[in-house]
C-alpha cells in the first residue's frame, strides 16, 4: 500500500523583529503627545518663541535663581584684606576693579564677578567662616604697623602667617606703651570692634609720677577738654603704689591717638607706664607673657561674637581726597 508522504512544512521565514532580536530590549515607543489647544490670553513671548528647552524626560528645566550679592567692601574685609572703613578709601583712590572695571563704594558683587586689588585678582569667600582671632601681649618697643621708615621692630613679625588674608589689628597701642593687642582675620568683625557706635570698654593700668589730687580726680571722670574734644574715664580706681609712683585703673570706651596719656598730662601728671589689661570682654590672660601670641578657640571665638553688641551704624560718606589716619590709642 502506497501511502503519500505528507509534504513537509516549510519554515516560515522569520521576521525582521526577529532577525533583529538582541539581549537589550529596545525602550517602548511612546505615542505621540496630542497638541494642547491654546488658552486664550495665556500666549506669552515665550510661548511665541518656541518651547523652553526641557531637562530630563522633557520637563522643563527651573529658572535659574541669581546669586546672592555682598558688598564689595563687605567681602573684601571677610577676605582680611583691611577694615571695611580702609577698604572704603582704597575704593575710593581707584585701586579696586570689579570685572575690569573701576568699583564704586557700595558696590554689590557676587561669585561671578572677578575682583582685583592693585591690578592682583584676589579670592574672596562668600561662605559663612567663623574669624580667627590671637591676642598678643606686646612688649614696650616694638610699633602696630607694617611699614616704619625708622624700622622699628613690628608686632606683626611676631604673628603666624595666615593664608589667603592677612591679621587685622583691633585698636592700637603707643610704641612706649603695652600690653593686650587682639588681631582677627576678618574685617568685618574688626570694625565692629573698633566702631565708635560699639562703645567697647577698653582697660588700662597706668603708673603714675605723683598723685592725683581728689580735684584731678573728679576732672578725669566727669570730663577734661583735650585739642580733639572732651574725654573722661568710666572709670577711675586706685591701685596702689610706693613713693612718686601711682597705680590706677582706668577705663575709655573710645579710642583716640595717646588719649590715656593726654588726659593725665592735663592735670599735671605724667604717665611713666601704660597697660592694656582688658579689650571688651576679653581680658589679658596671666600665662600669656610678653611677646607671645594666644589664637582663640573656634569656642571662645563663638563666645566673642555672642558678648558683642549689634549696631546699626549710619552710612558713613567720603569727600574726594579725603584721608583717615590710623591713630594710637594709649
Amino acid at each position: 500500500m502506497n501511502l503519500k508522504s505528507n509534504p513537509k512544512p516549510k519554515p516560515k521565514p522569520r521576521s525582521s523583529r526577529s532577525a533583529a532580536r538582541t539581549p537589550f530590549r529596545p525602550p517602548a515607543q511612546r505615542p505621540a503627545a496630542k497638541p494642547q489647544p491654546e488658552l486664550a490670553g495665556a500666549a506669552t513671548d515665550e510661548v511665541a518663541a518656541g518651547p523652553a528647552p526641557g531637562g530630563r524626560r522633557g520637563r522643563p528645566r527651573p529658572p535659574r535663581v541669581p546669586a546672592a550679592t555682598t558688598k564689595l567692601h563687605k567681602a573684601l574685609a571677610d577676605a582680611g584684606l583691611g577694615s571695611r572703613r580702609e577698604l572704603e578709601e582704597w575704593i575710593l583712590a581707584g585701586r579696586v576693579s570689579v570685572n575690569g572695571e573701576p568699583a564704586h563704594v557700595g558696590q554689590r558683587i557676587d561669585s561671578e564677578d572677578k575682583v582685583r586689588v592693585n591690578g592682583k585678582l584676589v579670592r574672596l569667600r562668600f561662605a559663612d567662616r567663623r574669624p580667627r582671632v590671637l591676642l598678643y601681649h606686646k612688649p614696650e618697643g616694638e610699633i602696630v604697623s607694617r611699614d616704619d621708615p625708622q624700622g622699628r621692630t613690628s608686632v606683626f613679625a611676631k604673628l603666624p602667617r595666615i593664608g589667603g588674608g592677612r591679621w587685622i589689628a583691633i585698636g592700637r597701642l603707643d610704641f612706649n606703651s603695652c600690653g593686650l593687642l587682639m588681631f582677627t582675620s576678618d574685617g568685618a568683625l574688626a570694625d565692629r570692634l573698633m566702631h565708635p557706635r560699639s562703645e567697647i570698654e577698653r582697660e588700662y593700668a597706668v603708673r603714675v609720677v605723683g598723685e592725683l589730687s581728689l580735684e584731678a580726680k573728679e576732672r578725669l571722670v566727669q570730663g577734661i577738654e583735650l585739642e580733639d574734644g572732651v574725654a573722661h574715664f568710666g572709670r577711675l580706681v586706685e591701685g596702689g603704689g610706693e613713693g612718686t609712683n601711682r597705680w590706677y585703673r582706668v577705663s575709655l570706651t573710645e579710642g583716640r591717638n595717646r588719649e590715656v596719656r593726654r588726659m593725665f598730662e592735663a592735670v599735671g601728671v605724667t604717665v611713666s607706664r601704660l597697660m592694656r589689661v582688658r579689650y571688651g570682654p576679653v581680658q589679658l590672660p596671666p600665662r600669656l607673657k610678653r611677646g607671645m601670641v594666644l589664637e582663640l578657640s573656634p569656642d571662645e571665638v563663638a563666645d566673642l561674637l555672642k558678648r558683642l553688641p549689634v549696631v546699626e551704624k549710619a552710612p558713613r560718606t567720603f569727600q574726594d581726597g579725603e584721608e583717615i589716619a590710623e591713630e594710637t590709642e594709649a
